[in-house]
């Protein structure tokens, strides 16, 4: 039986890239609009259940096209960046918070490589000032970029915004709104040379704190909003929540208007979990926002495929969807040869945006190491360095723990070792089988120079 699982290990850990026939390329190119939400957990969204938030355009995606219940990011912004670029768990190539590996290929790469125009606007968080490493845009294989969180620009992203633009700092008037300044600039690129395909990339700055009202807000002038006239903290992130839904909206009208609709795959996800200063109500529940944390809210994420005439609507997916996943779907979908992405554990769900079986994955495997330099200090955003892997129901850690993550989510009493259960037994052994097949330990970080001060803080939290 041991043999079998290590064989079928040795067969899923093949990227799919290599081990799938080549794709052909499309008559009429596909263009793709991919758009990752910042902390915004599944718990948001009215087509999960949410009857505190309103976000009606994703949700019509979702319905004219397929939305996924079971989809997995980091817990955090920067490992889920790099996760989803270059098609690989974090444990083959993450270094540091702010860093995405320099000569790392990206799907931007890829695609410009075969004739794609590429842009990305939104927050980078990649490049990184204060360790002077990570990559430029144009490395990363963007050709236009209106981006937050890069050097060059300051602090603020919404009111007042401080941006830059294919290598300049914007002068932007007095009362601009960030989203609106990135919405506008993807608007106009794919509206260029609309006879070329493109890869707009949008990585929100929406709807990660601070919570300030949006120009929809109700209440206030605008020169008030400017100023943060102070408003209730989760009122201001339900109307974030709805603006990061009209800045969606937009796009898609955006491509209507230039009769690319039925040519454009739109794609919306999150980056992680919400902000843990925040709770919201779902089927009778108090969910705490999980941003930062291991647990199922810090890692389910909102997933919607659309493209009229080709992805079915109304389909609803439970299969296990993991962030390397993207890059090899994406390419799949555009019809585009296959990319050689070293240790790249990804497997293409296209074949279920199209209605079909497609590969189901038995497991997702997690590795989560967001700040290895840094003090291990009592910060959940210092986290120590953790494995694990998990099925629909249980999550395995690297330490034995095991959890049911449908009865016990917020995983605070792991199931026993030498328990009876069956099923629970069945699952240990498929998930450690997981853990055994991916190394032990990052492969990008130096583990010399991680801080003796940290080193105790997580070998205290048992060195999962």
């Amino acid at each position: 039986m041991n043999r079998m699982i290590v064989m079928w290990l040795s067969v899923l850990l093949v990227p799919l890239e290599a081990s799938q026939p080549v794709a052909t390329a499309m008559d009429d190119p596909l263009n793709l609009l991919l758009i990752m939400a910042d902390d915004v957990g599944f718990e948001c969204f009215s087509s999960y259940g949410s009857e505190e938030y309103k976000t009606p355009r994703i949700d019509a995606l979702g319905q004219q096209g397929i939305r996924f219940t079971n989809t997995h990011s980091t817990p955090l912004c920067t490992p889920t960046r790099v996760n989803l670029m270059s098609g690989k768990s974090n444990v083959f190539n993450y270094q540091d918070f702010g860093v995405y590996p320099h000569g790392e290929p990206t799907f931007a790469n890829h695609f410009k490589k075969h004739g794609y125009r590429t842009a990305v606007a939104g927050k980078w968080q990649l490049q990184s000032r204060q360790l002077g490493n990570g990559i430029t845009p144009g490395e990363a294989g963007f050709e236009a970029w209106c981006l937050w969180n890069i050097p060059g620009g300051a602090r603020e992203r919404y009111w007042e915004p401080s941006f830059i633009q294919n290598g300049k700092l914007l002068d932007l008037p007095p009362d601009s709104f960030g989203p609106d300044v990135m919405t506008d600039f993807l608007i106009d690129f794919m509206a260029e040379k609309s006879d070329t395909p493109f890869v707009a990339y949008y990585p929100m700055i929406l709807v990660h704190d601070p919570f300030v009202p949006t120009p929809a807000s109700k209440g206030g002038t605008r020169a008030d909003k400017v100023k943060r006239v102070p408003r209730q903290l989760k009122q201001n992130y339900v109307d974030m929540v709805a603006y990061m839904d009209k800045c969606v909206g937009r796009l898609v009208d955006a491509l209507e208007a230039s009769g690319q609709r039925d040519k454009t795959l739109v794609i919306f996800t999150g980056d992680n979990g919400t902000n843990a200063m925040l709770t919201s109500e779902l089927h009778g529940m108090t969910v705490k926002g999980g941003k930062g944390y291991t647990h199922d809210y810090g890692t389910h994420v909102p997933l919607v495929v659309n493209l009229p005439g080709r992805v079915p609507p109304g389909q609803i997916n439970k299969d296990l969807i993991a962030f390397s996943d993207f890059f090899p779907t994406i390419v799949e979908a555009a019809g585009l040869p296959a990319s050689d992405v070293q240790d790249g554990d990804g497997w293409s769900f296209w074949p279920q945006c199209l209605g079909q079986r497609g590969h189901k994955r038995e497991w997702i495997y997690g590795y989560y190491f967001p700040r290895p330099y840094a003090a291990m200090l009592d910060n959940k955003y210092s986290h120590y360095e953790v494995r694990s892997a998990r099925d629909k129901r249980y999550k395995l850690y690297g330490n034995g723990d095991l959890y049911d993550t449908i009865n016990d989510v917020m995983e605070k009493t792991p199931l026993p070792a030498d328990n009876a259960d069956a099923e629970q037994n069945a699952a240990r052994g498929k998930l450690q089988g997981a853990l055994d097949a991916y190394p032990k330990k990052g492969q990008a970080i130096r583990h010399d120079e991680v801080s003796r001060e940290r080193k105790a803080g997580y070998q205290k939290r048992s060195n999962y």
